[in-house]
């Protein structure tokens, strides 16, 4: 039977000052999908980002990825290239639309995107079909991903890019905040998220006309009427002002946050990078990563596994990284340009618990259960 603590891979961490905010929308009776904390959380992102950016505040990184596939047109019949090594949420949005994902997958030293497959699928696809429709590039685990190759590709081509920061709030590339590099950001801030406001996420623009529309679009898409008018179909996206209220505590620790997710990362590589069995993902020059989830590649998906299970047996929490979606089930059909990359990450990778809220014990006993496992 187990009697210890369990250990999660990335448990909410409250700050303290969400309460205030949340008191404050129930003092005033906002409880409602808008209000002034809302307005509020979104400013707070906004000078967060440090750009010249428009953020709507929305019930998910999903959602924000749908509206943003909206305001760019993608419909029945279109294609969009989409990073294979991803979470189904990147990926889900495109079929939400009617239109068809065509997978990426990664190139090794940041795990994300390969920009050399990006352009031979736009190519073959122009070649063979059409001109894909956008392109939607993640921060996978807090590593950013090669913006500057991605956006020069997607220039060429006049391709927009979705850049998915879901994971990478604080990350930066060459000193610009992850969420502000491409013609749309997202995030996210479900509950295992760097900072959590229970369930939401939010839309980052650089066009206030599409933060107006993605406002429209998630709150129904109601005309300006006195009564109920609508002329375009809309959606439930909007996040309430009660999880705005969190949101905007949680903003005031999220420095504090990061750098304690960075030396978790940091305590792992010290004390495991001496065995030749494992390795971990270095930052490029010029790129800073959140290290949203620490994770680390080990010999074979034999060690991988009698690590985890090790790990399960103690009550620790770890996961085996994203299993890339053209190997999921549901996109058996999906059409990919593959190296190998993802997939091997996937047969040889482990993600740690990362959580901001580790004790220094918690952290000493996921060490014991490794070094007497490897």
């Amino acid at each position: 039977m187990l009697t210890k603590t369990k250990i999660y891979l990335s448990s909410p961490h409250m700050g303290g000052s969400e309460q205030k905010f949340v008191q404050d929308a129930f003092d005033t009776n906002w409880i409602a999908p808008l209000g002034p904390l809302v307005d509020g959380f979104e400013s707070d992102i906004t000078s967060y980002l440090e750009s010249d950016v428009h953020v709507a505040a929305l019930s998910s990184g999903t959602a924000s990825i749908h509206i943003a596939l909206q305001l760019l047109g993608v419909g029945k019949g279109d294609e969009v290239l989409c990073q294979s090594f991803t979470f189904s949420a990147t990926a889900n949005p495109i079929m939400y639309q009617g239109a068809t994902p065509v997978f990426i997958d990664s190139e090794a030293t940041t795990w994300n995107m390969s920009p050399e497959l990006l352009e031979i699928a736009i190519n073959d696809r122009i070649n063979t079909y059409k001109k894909p429709k956008a392109i939607i590039a993640v921060h996978l685990y807090g590593m950013p991903y090669k913006a500057k190759e991605i956006n020069a590709i997607a220039k060429k081509y006049d391709i927009p890019v979705i850049e998915d920061s879901a994971e990478a709030l604080g990350s930066t590339y060459f000193g610009e905040k992850c969420g502000t590099l491409a013609d749309m950001g997202v995030l996210s801030f479900n509950g295992n998220k760097i900072i959590t406001t229970s369930g939401g996420g939010a839309l980052v623009t650089k066009s206030s006309q599409f933060k107006e529309r993605a406002v429209f679009l998630s709150t129904q898409a109601r005309d300006h009427a006195a009564h109920y008018e609508h002329s375009h179909v809309g959606y439930n996206y909007r996040m309430s002002n009660v999880l705005a209220g969190i949101g905007r505590g949680q903003m005031e620790v999220l420095n504090d946050r990061v750098k304690a997710r960075r030396n978790n990362y940091q305590f792992y590589k010290l004390h495991l990078s001496s065995y030749k069995s494992i390795s971990f993902l270095d930052e490029p020059q010029g790129f800073y990563s959140n290290r949203w989830l620490t994770c680390m590649t080990l010999d074979s998906y034999e060690q991988r596994e009698q690590l985890r299970l090790a790990l399960l047996e103690d009550d620790i929490e770890s996961r085996p990284l994203w299993k890339p979606m053209h190997l999921q089930p549901v996109f058996k059909d999906a059409l990919a340009y593959t190296n190998g990359t993802s997939g091997h990450l996937f047969d040889q990778g482990l993600c740690l618990p990362s959580g901001s809220n580790l004790t220094q014990h918690d952290l000493d006993r996921v060490l014991e259960i490794i070094t007497n496992t490897i």
